[in-house]
């Protein structure tokens, strides 16, 4: 039996707060450590709950969930941080990755897509709602130039990364391109060797500078 994967909730909102701690707690291989209402008071308790995925609101009373990233980073650099919004605003989405997010949902994302994405950011992805991988996607695009690769990705890795850029889960993208997920997840080891990069948003950022994806 494995370990169910541990997860902290920060959202201001007790409905909305309590709606995800009753989703989490009520599906197997999850269970919620800690619900809380703010980053101050979430980084008062956040080590004694042992979190491995966070699920940070963006627009909190006091401190900003983008500002309590690093914060929390800090305290667990383990921690998985996935941010949660209900706009696609592309400065808070750059800050958040910047500071140390894995991954950025839309707060309309469905319970089955949420608990996915939890899943992928505690094996090492980085899950974005699609309208958030498009902002991301164009973020990237207008920084940076173009500097050397050691090794040429294949063809099949491109395949993936272009996929990824457009918003597709892990799951989702094994299915387009005929592959088993443990597949999808090789290739973005192999990726990320090449790129010399540690998390989906550097990758796809990396592959747009050098145009290996458009």
């Amino acid at each position: 039996m494995t370990e169910d994967i541990r997860v902290a909730i920060v959202e201001d909102d007790d409905a909305t707060r309590e709606g995800l701690a009753l989703i989490i707690t009520a599906t197997s291989g999850y269970t919620c450590v800690g619900a809380f209402p703010s980053v101050e008071t979430a980084l008062k308790l956040i080590e004694a709950a042992r979190a491995d995925v966070l699920l940070l609101d963006i627009h909190l009373p006091g401190m900003l969930g983008s500002d309590g990233v690093k914060l929390f980073r800090e305290k667990n650099p383990a921690l998985q941080i996935l941010m949660l919004t209900i706009y696609a605003e592309q400065e808070k989405v750059f800050e958040s990755i910047c500071n140390g997010a894995c991954g950025y949902l839309l707060k309309k994302t469905p319970p089955a897509r949420l608990l996915e994405a939890i899943r992928e950011a505690f094996e090492g992805g980085s899950p974005m709602s699609p309208e958030i991988a498009r902002k991301v996607v164009t973020l990237f695009q207008r920084t940076g130039l173009p500097e050397k690769l050691d090794q040429r990705l294949s063809a099949q890795e491109i395949a993936l990364l272009k996929l990824l850029a457009e918003g597709y889960s892990y799951q989702a993208a094994s299915g387009k391109l005929n592959i088993s997920i443990n597949t999808v997840r090789n290739y973005i080891r192999s990726i990320y060797e090449k790129l010399h990069v540690h998390s989906k948003s550097a990758a796809v950022s990396k592959a747009l500078r050098h145009r290996l994806i458009a």
